[in-house]
């Protein structure tokens, strides 16, 4: 039954809400994170980002079922930025997976049956206070509050990027996600598309996640962060690619 876990039919959901923090890695510090068919998808030759996303996801359902049929969750997922070249020799932006948690035990359960993500469960609240938001885990050690008050916001401080425009290239979701078989050289390609998709900057009052925490990356920063609404969204069926 492993054929399930790469994911074998269409998916689609709708992102009422995606918040996306990226942060920026001296490349050196991201590389033993990744599998060797991967390589990291660099600014300058110097920056590697590690994105959290925080996503109220409505409707997930095999693409074609009717919305009743679909199930509503709160996600955080744990991402780096990569590339991949296909045995045909195309290069492809996307995704690499390091951590993925839900506040449904249901789509945990059903997650991992169709994803190689391991869900795990965790406790997730929300809070609006006028125009800022906070989103907490205490399970998970998570902690964010952000302002999507459509005031002009600046990079981070400490952001690489010179302005919004080069930022927004690192806003996720990306194109692909890529899952590495080790044992038979495979790369699962899955490949999403989107509708309606214009991220806008967000101001990041503070945030706090103990998962980045323990991972112990030297030079870490904070280098962008973005806000989509009210997104259709699917995800292909999985197709893989023999790497060697």
């Amino acid at each position: 039954m492993k054929f399930l876990k790469n994911h074998p039919f269409p998916v689609e959901a709708f992102f009422k809400q995606s918040v996306v923090l990226t942060f920026a890695v001296p490349k050196e510090q991201l590389q033993q994170l990744i599998p060797e068919c991967l390589e990291l998808d660099t600014l300058n030759n110097t920056w590697g980002f590690v994105a959290v996303a925080l996503v109220q996801t409505s409707g997930l359902r095999p693409k074609g079922f009717p919305a009743f049929m679909g199930n509503d969750f709160f996600l955080t997922g744990y991402r780096i930025f990569v590339r991949y070249t296909t045995s045909n020799g195309k290069r492809l932006r996307g995704l690499y997976i390091l951590r993925s948690e839900t506040n449904r035990k249901k789509m945990e359960f059903f997650g991992n049956i169709f994803t190689h993500y391991n869900y795990t469960t965790t406790d997730i609240t929300q809070q609006s206070i006028g125009t800022k938001q906070v989103i907490r885990s205490k399970k998970s050690g998570l902690d964010v509050t952000f302002d999507v008050s459509g005031d002009e916001v600046l990079l981070p401080e400490y952001s690489p990027f010179s302005d919004w425009k080069e930022a927004r290239r690192y806003a996720g979701p990306l194109p692909h996600t890529f899952t590495y078989n080790q044992q038979d050289k495979t790369v699962l390609i899955i490949e999403g598309i989107r509708q309606n998709w214009n991220p806008k900057p967000v101001n990041v009052i503070n945030y706090q996640f103990a998962f980045i925490d323990q991972l112990n990356l030297e030079g870490i920063v904070l280098a962008n962060a973005f806000e989509i609404s009210n997104v259709p969204y699917y995800w292909k069926k999985g197709r893989k690619d023999q790497w060697k």
